[in-house]
């Protein structure tokens, strides 16, 4: 198994900011007890609040995948549906 890093950077609509981050804060705790999460933390822009980054570390990918349907994902995204202004998912591996 290959560890995956996964950066994803979510913006909120401006005027949804802080409902994108209380659902936000709501998945940290259930997603840091799942099988294969390494590490999973979330951080705001201090000069864009309505921008978000979740850092996170995956035994594997298919972990991460696991991760992607579970049930608290999904009730995070319907909770914030027409709040985020976008959502983006970058891949990586680790290199040095």
């Amino acid at each position: 198994m290959t560890k995956l890093t996964i950066v994803a950077h979510i913006k909120a609509n401006a005027d949804k900011i802080e409902l994108v981050k209380s659902e936000l804060l709501k998945l940290i705790a259930t997603t840091r007890a799942e099988s294969g999460c390494i590490n999973y933390d979330l951080h705001q822009d201090n000069d864009n609040p309505a921008h978000f980054l979740f850092f996170e570390n995956w035994a594997s990918r298919e972990a991460w995948q696991d991760h992607m349907a579970n049930d608290h994902l999904k009730a995070y995204l319907a909770a914030v549906e027409g709040a985020v202004e976008s959502f983006t998912v970058h891949e990586m591996t680790q290199i040095g």
